[in-house]
């Protein structure tokens, strides 16, 4: 990604020196997810970043993952006053709503996975901002016409490559070579209003430099806004303006 190549390569070699650790506590965190978290029969309420939601089954739980709630933490320094906001794989909508509590006029919360988006829409009524934030079952931007109407795309999609095993799991694996996301950024900038701006959180688990590729091609600069982390993990929000 374009200014941050130092970076990169730094992730990249801390995860090439543990490369073998790192595979193996990932294989055995993804398996009591999947069976524990992801793949669970029944919807389960929480409170995240102060708000009450009830995540139903199949849908990313942003309680015991934690990208949601960085992202989340990012947004509410962000004065979103106004703005008309699209947030791409939502899951419970807790970012969406964070977005919302950030100011902005209008929320569109999608995801390829029907029961996300509905769980959106549900969370968003739960907390008084139904009229705000509106769930949308969508592959990725692909419902929306290909014309300016965001002024913020917010996404932090799947940080795994891989074939997902079912719908469940498609918030953790976005298909070999990302191929689940790979229309994200294009999608992104055709719908992008002039002097919008897109964030994206990936993690150091991501082919970093895949996502660079994208954005790049896509026809946008980027910058780290945020950077999270942790004893295995490390979570890169970048900040995408048109070139």
């Amino acid at each position: 990604m374009r200014d941050d190549g130092a970076r990169a390569a730094t992730l990249d070699r801390r995860a090439s020196h543990h490369g073998f650790l790192r595979r193996c506590l990932r294989a055995f965190i993804h398996f009591f997810s999947y069976h524990l978290i992801l793949n669970r029969r029944y919807a389960q309420a929480t409170r995240v970043a102060g708000f009450d939601l009830n995540v139903r089954p199949t849908v990313f739980h942003p309680r015991f993952f934690l990208s949601s709630k960085r992202f989340v933490s990012f947004l509410d320094g962000l004065d979103l006053r106004g703005k008309t906001v699209v947030d791409v794989g939502t899951g419970s909508g807790v970012i969406a709503l964070a977005a919302a509590r950030a100011g902005a006029a209008t929320v569109i919360a999608t995801d390829i996975n029907p029961n996300a988006a509905t769980c959106a829409a549900e969370n968003a009524r739960a907390n008084g901002l139904g009229d705000r934030v509106h769930g949308v079952a969508s592959d990725l931007l692909s419902a929306f016409a290909p014309r300016p109407m965001f002024d913020v795309v917010l996404s932090s999609p799947p940080k795994h490559a891989g074939e997902p095993r079912d719908l469940a799991d498609r918030g953790w694996h976005a298909g070999p070579g990302y191929r689940d996301v790979a229309d994200l950024f294009d999608q992104a900038r055709e719908r992008l209003k002039p002097g919008g701006k897109v964030y994206v959180m990936v993690s150091s688990d991501s082919d970093i430099d895949l996502f660079g590729e994208r954005i790049r091609r896509a026809g946008f600069n980027s910058r780290v806004a945020r950077e999270d982390s942790i004893f295995i993990e490390s979570f890169l929000l970048y900040e995408l303006t048109v070139r």
